[in-house]
């Protein structure tokens, strides 16, 4: 099988998602440079960093970091872009994979029992055929050997993209638009809950507000970058 898969890729290379060049016997989606040379922000090594800072008065969270700074013009917006909207979304679980070994290193997320993935509306996800935040969570699950959750916090609202919204403007879209479909399913649980980016926080909010209704819940918030 690999014999024909060498063969195949002569004809018609996989190219990394970051910078284009054919990747090499190993290699999934990224190449080794490109996860090398990520803007990573080291956030996950303590408490009191600029995506935990977001959520300050808030809502009560154990921890919030991020894998990477996001730039504009960058690889990893690239990345981004072929993991969102050029169907690709096992490049998700390769950062994802990147954002797990970041948690695993560091004593602050040793008590996590769950990864739930940012929800799609049902119309959204039909649309795109996946949700990107599944396949991070998956990246992250396998590295951390903890489970996914994708049946218990659901998103009942179809909302308008909140790229070109303000601050408040992006609040007021998402404002209750999940609920907890099996809050036992989850009582007295450490859950992260999982997305790609992270800008001014409105959704993981929206996400978080449910979550900490439910008894004994704890909630940590991991994406892979912040803006």
């Amino acid at each position: 099988m690999s014999l024909v898969n060498d063969f195949i890729s002569l004809f018609f290379p996989r190219l990394c998602a970051g910078c284009g060049e054919p990747l090499v016997h190993g290699e999934e989606e990224v190449c080794i440079r490109c996860l090398a040379d990520l803007p990573r922000t080291g956030f996950a090594r303590f408490t009191d960093n600029k995506v935990a800072q977001v959520f300050w008065g808030r809502i009560p969270l154990e921890h919030a970091v991020s894998l990477c700074y996001f730039e504009k013009g960058s690889r990893l917006q690239k990345m981004f872009h072929r993991m969102k909207y050029q169907r690709e979304p096992g490049v998700g679980k390769v950062l994802g994979r990147e954002l797990g070994l970041e948690l695993f290193s560091s004593s602050m997320f040793e008590t996590l029992d769950a990864v739930i993935p940012v929800p799609l509306h049902p119309k959204k996800q039909k649309k795109r055929g996946y949700n990107q935040s599944e396949y991070i969570a998956n990246g992250i699950s396998e590295v951390m050997n903890i489970p996914v959750i994708t049946d218990a916090l659901i998103r009942n609202v179809h909302t308008s993209s909140q790229t070109r919204k303000s601050r408040y403007n992006r609040w007021e879209n998402v404002e209750g638009i999940f609920q907890v479909a099996n809050p036992e399913k989850l009582k007295d649980l450490h859950l992260m809950v999982v997305d790609d980016v992270v800008t001014t926080g409105a959704t993981l909010e929206a996400c978080c507000v449910p979550l900490l209704k439910v008894p004994g819940v704890r909630v940590s918030i991991a994406t892979l970058a912040c803006a």
